[in-house]
């Protein structure tokens, strides 16, 4: 990276802390230089100096200076044959400024400590550098769905920048206990985060609450299941970290198969079953004019979810 840049933050990168979001970008960045960078004030929100721990808003811009480089191609981990098939095999749209895949559940959108397989790390199979596609929202790792990168780096800035600014529509579905009453609504509660890492939720709170942010997500039921479960269409109007799981357990009927966002009905409602939430459909507005309008095919723990209970595609016509 040879210029200054200013970058958006994502609205799923909401809250996020500034040296984890720059090392989400330039894995090969460690803690001092990170420091450094903003202790000498090259890296600005909005203008204004900040720290390495400072948590970063959706919609505010980055500036980010001339960084170190990163190790030489050559030294960096190679794909396998089977990594670069898998990756290819996930794609559902492409063009040369946008990628769509229809993302996997249980493979995660990042890497972590204990995460080596990812698909950051299978956008490899596209290039390194400016050829290699830029995420621009996130999906929790058992999500499956609907997920869009950018080709190039003003595709990424305008992508993201439809995300920040709410132009983006989401749809999900997601199978849950029992029958939501009324059938379709508006759920708008914020959410704070507690406890780190694995342990991290979000819980609901109040608007008054210094570390809740407001959240709204829009639900209609397609099917029924009898009294055991429904079929929903849900669409997040915000982007908070696990907000429609969050969202589903507060109103009394949390997403069958959430391993952490449950209640004992809910287990016993979905026995063996995975998490039962799919990024359906996203549309928002491409880069080079006209919209973008594609919908993911069902997972097969989405796929297992209809058979256990009856759903048939037909009904959300």
């Amino acid at each position: 990276m040879a210029e200054v840049r200013t970058l958006p933050v994502a609205p799923a990168e909401d809250g996020m802390r500034l040296d984890r979001w720059l090392r989400r970008r330039w894995p090969h960045l460690n803690q001092v230089q990170i420091q450094k960078l903003a202790r000498s004030g090259q890296l600005r929100q909005d203008g204004a100096r900040v720290k390495a721990d400072t948590r970063l808003s959706a919609g505010s811009m980055i500036r980010v200076p001339p960084l170190p480089e990163g190790p030489p191609p050559a030294a960096r981990q190679t794909l396998s044959s089977a990594d670069r098939a898998l990756a290819y095999s996930l794609v559902i749209y492409e063009d040369d400024e946008v990628l769509i895949l229809n993302k996997p559940a249980g493979l995660a959108v990042q890497g972590g400590t204990k995460t080596t397989r990812h698909i950051d790390r299978l956008l490899s199979a596209w290039g390194e550098d400016e050829r290699r596609p830029r995420l621009t929202h996130r999906l929790d790792r058992d999500t499956s769905g609907v997920l869009l990168l950018a080709k190039t780096p003003d595709a990424a800035a305008f992508l993201a920048g439809g995300f920040a600014r709410r132009r983006a529509e989401k749809t999900y579905w997601a199978l849950v206990e029992g029958n939501p009453k009324p059938a379709e609504g508006r759920i708008e509660l914020a959410l704070a985060k507690v406890g780190v890492d694995d342990r991290e939720r979000m819980v609901p709170t109040t608007p008054k609450d210094p570390h809740g942010r407001p959240a709204t997500t829009l639900y209609r039921t397609l099917s029924r299941a009898g009294p055991r479960a429904a079929w929903l269409e849900l669409q997040p109007l915000t982007g908070r970290t696990h907000q429609l799981r969050a969202h589903l357990l507060a109103i009394g009927h949390p997403i069958l198969g959430d391993p952490k966002y449950r209640t004992e009905a809910a287990v016993a409602a979905a026995a063996d079953l995975k998490l039962q939430l799919h990024a359906r459909r996203l549309r928002t507005p491409h880069p080079s004019g006209g919209m973008i309008d594609i919908e993911a095919p069902l997972s097969p723990e989405m796929k297992a979810g209809f058979a256990r209970f009856g759903f048939e595609l037909s009904e959300a016509l």
